[in-house]
């Protein structure tokens, strides 16, 4: 297996991948045909040499991928979309136009990437912490109230992904995911681009973010178990600052290891990836031929 550097993302009826800041999103349009755009992005840091290192590349990376990831499911969406009627501005699409002008629609988008992490801030790291405090009446230690605090966090991110995945149009989305991880497992391990090899290959993959967003939630119990031991913070409030505060460094150190995860055949590396790995068990799906040949033209 040879590392190709190439990542994607499932988008409605289509499949993106990205390598460095070349991208390409096929989409199967409503008619069968497979639609195929090729761009550049630039990330929100450019070419910053800041950007590039440890630990802050990841927060980087991992805002760039929503944006990116939100764009081309927008361009994905819109085949889908009713053609008979066109959609008229509503009165707050005409006021952001007239603010903003061309400039409108990047500005809609930092605000739902911004809105996105606000929100899985609250719901995955801070929603944990509070009902975690239901059990400080019966349990004294506070390394063991992290603990309580991260099975409650995990609990949550595995309820939520288990959710979502009995939905018909989401697990379409996870048989794409399961394509898109199958391709890029045919390239790495040198085999022609088929549909036959493509389906062939695994669908699990150590750098998908599924494996990203599970490392997160165990990174975060080793950090707040550590930082509080080391650090005893009495208030409420300042606990709750200081676990907003510590959500870059977190993501920062997931990323690092989910980079070596994707790059290293390391046996303890791999046994480490292991429970990323299961999770995909629930966010991908075996794909269709069809859409294998998608993932191939992407």
């Amino acid at each position: 297996m040879k590392p190709s550097g190439i990542g994607g993302q499932a988008v409605l009826e289509g499949i993106m991948m990205k390598n460095r800041s070349q991208y390409s999103v096929a989409v199967r349009r409503p008619d069968g045909e497979i639609e195929v755009k090729t761009d550049e992005y630039v990330g929100i840091a450019g070419d910053k040499a800041w950007a590039k290192l440890p630990l802050i590349r990841g927060m980087v990376n991992f805002i760039d991928s929503m944006i990116l990831g939100m764009k081309t499911l927008s361009w994905s969406a819109s085949f889908y979309e009713d053609e008979e009627e066109e959609a008229k501005p509503g009165k707050f699409e005409k006021f952001l136009l007239k603010l903003f002008g061309e400039k409108a629609e990047k500005v809609v988008m930092g605000a739902t990437v911004a809105f996105s992490v606000i929100m899985a801030v609250l719901i995955f790291m801070l929603l944990p912490y509070f009902l975690s405090g239901l059990f400080r009446k019966f349990i004294v230690s506070n390394t063991l109230l992290a603990i309580v605090e991260g099975c409650i966090r995990m609990g949550i991110f595995i309820l939520y992904v288990a959710l979502i995945s009995s939905m018909k149009d989401i697990r379409r989305t996870y048989m794409y995911h399961g394509a898109e991880h199958k391709c890029i497992n045919c390239i790495e391990r040198g085999r022609a681009l088929s549909v036959r090899n493509v389906r062939k290959s695994s669908r699990y993959h150590a750098r998908c973010g599924t494996s990203f967003l599970f490392i997160v939630m165990v990174i975060s119990i080793i950090f707040f178990i550590g930082f509080f031991a080391i650090v005893p913070v009495k208030t409420m409030w300042m606990r709750v600052v200081i676990r907003v505060l510590l959500v870059p460094v977190v993501a920062g150190v997931s990323y690092e290891f989910i980079r070596l995860a994707g790059n290293s055949e390391n046996k303890v590396v791999a046994l480490l990836s292991k429970p990323g790995l299961c999770m995909q068990k629930l966010t991908t799906k075996e794909p269709t031929p069809d859409m294998a040949e998608v993932a191939i033209m992407a």
